[in-house]
């Protein structure tokens, strides 16, 4: 099965984006990653992207999952999995 492209900004240091990355991992998901630090013009992009200023910010498809509690929150819900198989969630 093909999963909608997920994407997270993050840092390397960061303990939610590590707990975010293993939930995803996890799940089977192949991750793309960019890492803020390493790529000063991707914060701008984030914060234009999620209205956000703080990692992670996770997009699954064209949904912004938004950070780890919300990837949490979402996954005990339910909702992750739908998301992964159909790139759309209830909420929308």
């Amino acid at each position: 099965m093909t999963h909608p492209k997920a994407v997270m900004y993050a840092t390397g240091w960061c303990p939610y984006c590590a707990q975010a990355r293993q939930l995803l991992e996890r799940k089977g998901i192949v991750l793309e990653e960019i890492d803020i630090e390493a790529r000063p013009e991707a914060r701008q992009e984030m914060m234009a992207r999620s209205g956000r200023r703080t990692v992670p910010q996770i997009f699954i498809g064209d949904t912004h999952v938004g950070g780890c509690d919300d990837l949490h929150d979402l996954d005990a819900r339910g909702g992750l999995d739908k998301l992964l198989q159909t790139g759309v969630t209830d909420d929308e």
